[in-house]
């Protein structure tokens, strides 16, 4: 389910909801019960990801790195 950011009008506190796609929007904000309106979100990058199946190493190598060793971090820590 998408989580929506909402500003509201009143007291311009944001707050987020956790909304199915077949849910409506809020229409009063839960700190004043004042009319709200939905904020543009940035899209959250998506971390933890596997490294991507190129061949090659986190640094670019083609090799495994012996020294700095190859971390999991997605870059070679020096």
């Amino acid at each position: 389910m998408p989580l929506y950011e909402y500003r509201c009008t009143a007291c311009a506190t944001v707050f987020e909801h956790l909304q199915g796609p077949e849910e409506p929007d809020p229409s009063t904000s839960p700190c004043c019960g004042a009319p709200v309106e939905r904020l543009l979100s940035a899209a959250a990058p998506h971390r933890n990801l596997p490294p991507r199946a190129s061949g090659r190493t986190c640094c670019g190598r083609e090799e495994r790195c012996e020294t700095p060793p190859c971390q999991g971090t997605g870059r070679c820590e020096r």
